[in-house]
């Protein structure tokens, strides 16, 4: 093998990770090494992992450099990043609430990851702080790819059974199983709200527990709400549920801004329909007015922040609060045009992001 073994950095059900260093180059690397089964072969996981790694190419997705196959084991070579978020937040927070202006970076990079994902048809079903990356340049990377898949074809059924329970959506929570990007939309909220406070949002025993949680803060959904979801999700089963009032996000996190407040409100809305997309997500106020630039980094690029008299104020954006969903029309950008062109071209290609194998399910 052309990569020496360093220190373990971690180990999981399927898998140990050990930090590694390259012969050739010198370059320090992770080694995520899988122990395969002679009668099991390969886990899917690892294959699903490997199939759409392949193809995320982001400066906010973890990069798969190569892969190691032997009779005994499987072995990925990622990018080394120092530790997770999780990690991150604990040694650099204040009881692990980070300051204002490192959760407005890290969220904007968490969301310009989930939404390269889902430009590219990918679910990633399980971000959590411990599968955001973080490097010595200041760097989130989503990593962990074990659960996600591709997704628009051929099937649109998927597992209920995916995204840690804290960071579950409550549509899966219900048991839905034609859900989409929205799950990973409720787990950036949660993550968010994480990064201010310091602690987790939601934290049941179990769905039934964790659906709780949840109605205790955002409020009990009404019947036509459950009703409508259970026509969109034909798997959710209407019952009915006590009667919680909402609490004010700003009582709970009277540390965050109106505008980060705001954006919460609209990442967790119990009904996946009125969440914002993480592409919407990325050009609300909340960055806008701190002038980062979404264009760029979507394309792969790191996000750029614009100078202060670059600014546009928050009222130049068709932001309406809070029934309709932010924004009813995008501000006039050329770059983005130029952006959205780019990408479809490289849908098209032989080699486009958008191209998976024939027949990929779960």
């Amino acid at each position: 093998m052309n990569y020496i073994q360093l220190e373990k950095l971690g180990e999981g059900t399927y898998a140990t990770v050990y930090k590694g260093r390259s012969r050739t180059t010198n370059e320090i690397v992770a080694l995520k090494e899988i122990h395969l089964d002679a009668e099991e072969g390969t886990p899917s996981t690892a294959i699903r992992e490997i199939s759409l790694m392949k193809e995320l190419k982001h400066v906010n997705i973890v990069r798969l450099h190569d892969v190691i196959h032997t009779e005994t084991k499987l072995v990925l070579i990622f990018e080394y990043c120092e530790r997770d978020l999780k990690k991150y937040m604990d040694a650099h927070g204040d009881r692990g609430a980070l300051d204002p202006l490192t959760v407005r970076s890290f969220m904007f990079q968490l969301l310009m990851g989930t939404a390269f994902c889902h430009e590219n048809r990918v679910l990633h079903r399980d971000l959590k702080p411990q599968n955001l990356l973080i490097n010595r340049k200041g760097e989130l990377k989503l990593g962990d790819f074990g659960l996600a898949r591709a997704f628009g074809v051929p099937v649109n059924t998927f597992s209920n059974e995916v995204v840690t329970l804290w960071y579950r959506a409550p549509d899966v929570l219900l048991g839905s199983r034609t859900y989409s990007t929205s799950i990973d939309v409720w787990s950036c909220g949660c993550i968010f709200a994480e990064m201010i406070s310091g602690v987790p949002l939601f934290r049941g025993r179990d769905n039934n527990d964790q659906l709780l949680h949840i109605m205790r803060i955002i409020g009990t959904p009404d019947e036509r709400t459950i009703r409508k979801m259970a026509q969109e999700s034909p798997e959710i089963q209407v019952k009915q549920w006590p009667r919680y009032p909402k609490i004010p996000f700003q009582q709970i996190l009277p540390k965050a801004s109106p505008q980060a407040i705001d954006l919460l409100e609209r990442l967790l809305q119990f009904d996946p329909a009125k969440r914002l997309t993480a592409a919407e997500a990325l050009q609300h106020p909340y960055f806008a007015s701190a002038g980062m630039s979404a264009p760029s980094a979507a394309a792969g690029q790191p996000y750029a922040m614009a100078p202060p008299a670059a600014m546009p104020p928050p009222s130049n954006y068709p932001y309406q609060h809070p029934q309709q969903v932010y924004p009813q029309q995008a501000p006039p950008n050329p770059q983005m045009a130029a952006m959205q062109q780019a990408q479809a071209m490289a849908q098209q290609a032989p080699n486009g992001y958008a191209q998976y194998p024939a027949g990929y399910t779960r």
